[in-house]
Formats: C-alpha cells, sequence, structure tokens
C-alpha cells in the first residue's frame, strides 16, 4: 500500500466528520448551504478564524467568478484548502553532522517520530546518531533502542534519570568522530514547569552550539492530532521556549478532528514537516498540501 492510500485510509474519520457533511450540502445549492458549511469546518476542529477566513475567501471566489456549480464550489474550496495549509518544505541538513532536536509533550509520540524520522534519513543513505536524552521518563531509552535498532541508527545512551545535556555532549562526539550526517536529539517530554523546559533546552542547545558549532539545526515538536486545536495551544506553548522550524503530526488515522491541519499554519506560522497515520517505520512521510488535501477530499 503506497504512502497515499495509507494516507486516505488514515484521514476517513476526518474526511467523513469533514466531508460527510459537505457532500450533503452540495447536494443542493442554496442560501444555506455556506452557513452549512461553516457549521461542518467548526465541528471538524478547523477553528472559528481559520473557518471565518476560509469562508471569506469562498464567498469572494464564487461572487467575482460568479460560481453557481457545486463541483466549482468544491474545486475552489480545495484550492483555498491547499494554499492555507502550505507546504512543510524540505529539513535544512546542510552541514555534517546537521542537528534534527525533537520535543514534544509525553504521548504525542515523539519517541517514535525520531525512530521514523531516523529511518528516513537512513533510506536515504545518511548516517544517523540518536542521542536519548529522554532520560526522566521509565522505560523511553529502552523504548528508543527498539526504534533505532530497527531504523539502523547509532543511539547514544546514559542510565535513566541522568543528565540530559550530558546524554547530548556525548552524542555530539560521536556524530563527530564518526563522520555522522546527522544526529537527532530525543528531548523530555514532560518537566515540572515551563520554566524547567527553557532551561533544560538553553542547556541543551549550548552543549550543541559548543560542540558542533555552525550546523544546521532543525527543531521539531512533535503533536498528536487527536488533541485537535488543543494541540496549537500546546504548540505555542512550546513556541515560546523554543526557536521550532517544524511541526510532525501524528495520529491522524485515530481522529475526526484531523481539520486542525487547516488552521495549524494559520496560527503558528510553523510549517507541517512531517505526518504520521501508523506505527510502523514508514508511516511517517514529509508533508505536501496537494497530497493531503487530495486524501482529505477523495475515498
Amino acid at each position: 500500500m503506497s504512502f497515499l492510500d495509507k494516507l486516505k485510509q488514515g484521514l476517513a474519520k476526518t474526511r467523513d466528520a469533514l466531508f460527510g457533511g459537505i457532500a450533503k450540502t452540495f447536494r443542493r445549492v442554496d442560501g444555506d448551504f455556506l452557513d452549512e458549511l461553516e457549521e461542518t469546518l467548526i465541528c471538524s476542529d478547523a477553528g472559528i478564524e481559520t473557518t471565518e477566513e476560509i469562508m471569506d475567501r469562498l464567498r469572494e471566489k464564487i461572487r467575482e467568478d460568479r460560481i453557481k456549480d457545486s463541483g466549482e464550489i468544491l474545486d475552489a474550496l480545495r484550492s483555498i484548502i491547499t494554499d492555507m495549509i502550505g507546504d512543510g518544505g524540505p529539513l535544512k541538513l546542510d552541514t555534517r553532522p546537521s542537528v534534527i532536536l525533537v520535543t514534544g509533550v509525553n504521548g504525542a509520540g515523539k519517541t517514535t517520530s525520531v525512530g521514523k524520522i531516523s529511518n528516513m534519513l537512513r533510506n536515504e543513505g545518511k548516517k544517523v546518531v540518536v542521542a536519548a536524552a529522554d532520560t526522566f521518563r521509565a522505560a523511553a531509552i529502552d523504548q528508543l533502542a527498539v526504534w533505532c535498532e530497527r531504523a539502523g541508527a547509532e543511539l547514544i545512551r546514559q542510565s535513566e534519570g541522568s543528565d540530559p545535556a550530558a546524554v547530548v555532549f556525548d552524542a555530539c562526539a560521536c556524530a563527530r568522530n564518526r563522520g555522522a550526517d546527522v544526529l537527532v536529539v530525543d528531548t523530555a517530554g514532560r518537566l515540572q514547569n515551563k520554566k524547567n523546559l527553557m532551561n533544560e533546552l538553553a542547556k541543551i542547545n549550548r552543549v550543541i552550539d559548543r560542540e558542533l558549532p555552525g550546523a544546521s539545526r532543525e527543531n521539531l515538536l512533535v503533536l498528536d492530532a487527536t488533541t485537535g486545536q488543543n494541540a496549537i495551544s500546546q504548540a505555542k506553548e512550546f513556541a515560546r521556549v523554543s526557536d521550532l522550524t517544524g511541526l510532525v503530526l501524528n495520529k491522524l488515522d485515530g481522529t475526526a478532528k484531523g481539520g486542525m491541519v487547516l488552521s495549524i499554519k494559520r496560527e503558528l506560522g510553523i510549517p507541517v514537516k512531517f505526518i504520521g497515520v501508523g506505527e510502523k517505520l514508514d508511516d511517517m512521510q514529509p508533508f505536501d498540501a496537494e497530497e493531503f488535501v487530495s486524501a482529505l477530499f477523495e475515498n
């Protein structure tokens, strides 16, 4: 099964929640259909402000082009949504080694995302070192070890409860000395408060800047799509303490709230770089807006 097929299958709940209602609306184009469409978008967790922008742009398009056919309206909606989501763009990995710092709360799929991203990089022929810097969560290191073995990435670890920055220091040395292409850092998913999170990330960043000066950096935040608009609120909190360059959106296959993807770029100004629709190594791929919208609109 291709990833597009997996994506279509994974988005079934969101597609049914969103376009199941829209399909009924488009069977009768009358004075109420735009109001019904607006309500459907909000119920899919697209967000009120994003829904209003979509509807304003759609009404303007209908007025300017004098659209009356339901199929043309759907095409216009599809184009507007694709434009609003925007493409994620490739990772910037221009140096050897480059660094990918992965953050996110526990339960969002952060550790599995590290394994999947490492697998993608390995499939591109890159040598990958992974730092197990989530040293606070029970069994996090062992879980990451399993994923790294599957992906063929080298894991640098210490014992549970170790200083995360010390793990990153060792991993930087390993990546530099062994000629790794990419160092992927799995950070702690739960700290006592925002100040602790800021201090821990700052400490890790200082180690990376000192040990790998000039290295290309990607700071990725992993989000759980099943939490809908709450994931966006979570991202805003992380953005205050970390210079995020991209988002990893997980568990799209388990939610009817996938409409949050429509608002995430608008509200955060941060592109979605990867999406996940399953638990296997290849169930995560770089985000493509047109492919995503096609899967959202088509069975």
